[in-house]
């Protein structure tokens, strides 16, 4: 085979995709920082996904039909950094192969230059060692096979590149100290390899199929959504014994998730859904209505329900429980029927509110503003200083572009402040930014909660965009954040050895503090922290965290920083024991 036509370009993508999910938990294993947000296979295999979506639709593809689904899809479902840097590569790609009917060596090694070129206007500083640097290898060692001899297999020439790619991937900690320091390859950089070994498995006559065990990882705590629809009639299996024991729990972790619809699903949709749930589990209750599906279910395996939730649209409020942990079935079992009532009411009320919303005019604001965040009680203060929108999302979940896009469209106003506060997003945000046309969009760069509460605190209503900018820009510089989390696996980066299970203490600079207890590591972190110009110090503590610990935290604290106030509010954060901030 010298050429590719529409037909087996869409099966190669579309193994390549699979391959990556495949592969997305080895992938995550790779991220150096050993926090439980290493989701680097995650959101690549998201973005990837959300391609692969549109591709399948393509039952007559033409070059040109493939090349927009494959685009638009990852563009738009484009989540983290390394999903964007992704679907940048594909961007170039694509707009390079467009207008042929089918395409040969050069047209494929012109597609991985164009690939590359694009990708690396896309970041502002882009760092070697990363997948940017497997991509601009694979793709230089294409030209020079074809200088040599464009006449090959197609086959041949992916398996010379392929090739070229891992041995650039083998060297990359070589090229980033941290790599090296962790003993591992960039992950970035192997998502990439996995992608290309798909087609290779599709060139060589293969299928990638999905691993049936394979699930998208995830870490402790999301929250729950409170406004549950009952639209359609809820559908429920289980023993109805409430005297069951721990030791008879068949399904060890409920799990619940809202799936955004991208579009209205049929009854027949829903019955699929319900059907493939409880395959895999029981106790199941699933609830839809136009805009949403609310699933509940005891599974032993999560990230699968989470992986059907995706096949109809983007998931918020995930939530998974060890039921095994709790006290007892009977009474996880009687909050659990409590809350479901509470649910019903509150989804009426909201459906009420909606209708009144839309009946009534909205004059349009001169100022808008979307933040990203986690943690019910950060959501609340958002909103409190401002805050139209306030996207769920953060360490664990990152919002994909197109999740930003749509939350930047719900703020009826002519310049919208988007608020990425996560160094992971920022990147899906200017995206989205660069998407919207109907409507001015700022985004200011906030990698943190503090630093995205500064930003909106610096903003005047009178002031003009632009200098809104420069001051909200210029307010999180003065912030210094650390965040407390646990870590996920052993490991030694910045010269800490580190055991699973450790709390860690990261602030701006890196992990400041190690050890294994949460009080005495936040400690240690803001002992670093201060500085004889720090006023105000804020803790945020999250879901883990008791309030009665956070209280003695701080009574410790304004003992030993006697000139500093120390505020205390309650974040709900998952991951997070603290966030902390010092002004």
């Amino acid at each position: 085979m010298n050429t590719l036509d529409a037909g087996m370009l869409r099966k190669l993508f579309l193994d390549g995709a699979n391959n990556l999910s495949n592969s997305k938990e080895y992938i995550n294993e790779l991220n150096v920082f050993p926090v439980p947000d290493g989701d680097t296979g995650t959101n690549m295999t998201l973005t990837l996904m959300a391609a692969a979506a549109d591709v399948k639709e393509q039952k007559e593809p033409t070059i040109d039909s493939i090349a927009k689904a494959v685009s638009g899809g990852s563009l738009r479902g484009a989540r983290g950094n390394s999903g964007v840097i992704l679907s940048q590569l594909f961007r170039g790609f694509c707009k390079e192969i467009r207008g042929k009917k089918e395409l040969n060596l050069v047209d494929i090694a012109s597609g991985m230059q164009r690939a590359v070129e694009t990708a690396y206007k896309a970041v502002m500083k882009p760092k070697e060692g990363t997948i940017l640097t497997v991509a601009r290898g694979m793709a230089e060692r294409a030209s020079e096979f074809v200088q040599v001899d464009e006449t090959r297999s197609v086959l041949e020439f992916l398996e010379d590149v392929v090739a070229y790619g891992e041995e650039v991937l083998k060297h990359t900690p070589e090229m980033l100290p941290v790599l090296a320091e962790a003993g591992v390859v960039d992950s970035g950089g192997q998502g990439l390899i996995e992608i290309m070994k798909g087609f290779l498995i599709g060139l060589r006559g293969g299928t990638v199929e999905t691993a049936e065990a394979g699930s998208v990882r995830l870490a402790r705590g999301a929250g729950i959504l409170d406004d549950i629809p009952k639209a359609r009639p809820v559908y429920t299996t289980g023993s109805g014994n409430d005297n069951i024991s721990t030791a008879d729990i068949k399904f060890t972790y409920c799990t619940e998730f809202i799936i955004l619809l991208e579009k209205e699903l049929s009854d027949e949709q829903v019955e699929e859904l319900k059907e493939y749930l409880l395959s895999i589990g029981d106790s199941l209750v699933c609830v839809a209505d136009e805009e949403l599906v609310k699933v509940h279910v005891h599974t032993n395996h999560p990230g699968n329900a989470f992986e059907k939730g995706l096949e109809y649209g983007a998931l918020t409020r995930m939530k998974v429980d060890n039921m095994k942990e709790e006290h007892s079935e009977r009474v996880l079992m009687d909050q659990e029927r409590q809350k479901a009532d509470e649910q019903e009411e509150a989804f009426r009320q909201i459906k009420l509110e909606r209708k009144q919303q839309a009946a009534a005019p909205v004059k349009t604001k001169k100022y808008g503003f979307v933040a990203v965040a986690a943690g019910d009680g950060i959501s609340s203060i958002f909103g409190e200083v401002g805050v139209d929108y306030v996207l769920s999302g953060g360490q664990t979940m990152n919002p994909s572009t197109d999740d930003i896009l749509k939350a930047i469209n719900a703020v009826n106003a002519e310049t919208v402040f988007v608020l990425p506060n996560n160094k992971n997003i920022i990147m899906a945000a200017d995206q989205a930014a660069n998407i919207c046309k109907d409507k001015t969009v700022i985004v200011i760069p906030s990698k943190t909660i503090p630093q995205g509460i500064s930003a909106m605190i610096a903003f005047s209503d009178i002031a003009e965009a632009e200098d809104n900018r420069r001051e909200m820009t210029a307010a999180i510089e003065t912030v210094k954040t650390g965040e407390v989390t646990f870590s996920v696996r052993d490991t030694s980066v910045e010269g800490n050895s580190i055991l699973k299970g450790d709390i860690m203490g990261i602030d701006d600079g890196g992990i400041r503090a190690v050890g294994k207890d949460v009080a005495a590591v936040t400690a240690e972190m803001i002992e670093g922290m201060v500085d004889d110009d720090a006023g105000l110090i804020t803790l945020y503590y999250g879901e883990d965290t008791a309030e009665a610990d956070a209280e003695a935290l701080r009574a410790g604290l304004l003992e030993k920083y006697e000139d500093v106030d120390i505020e205390l509010h309650s974040g709900g954060q998952p991951i997070y024991y603290y966030i902390v901030s010092v002004e």
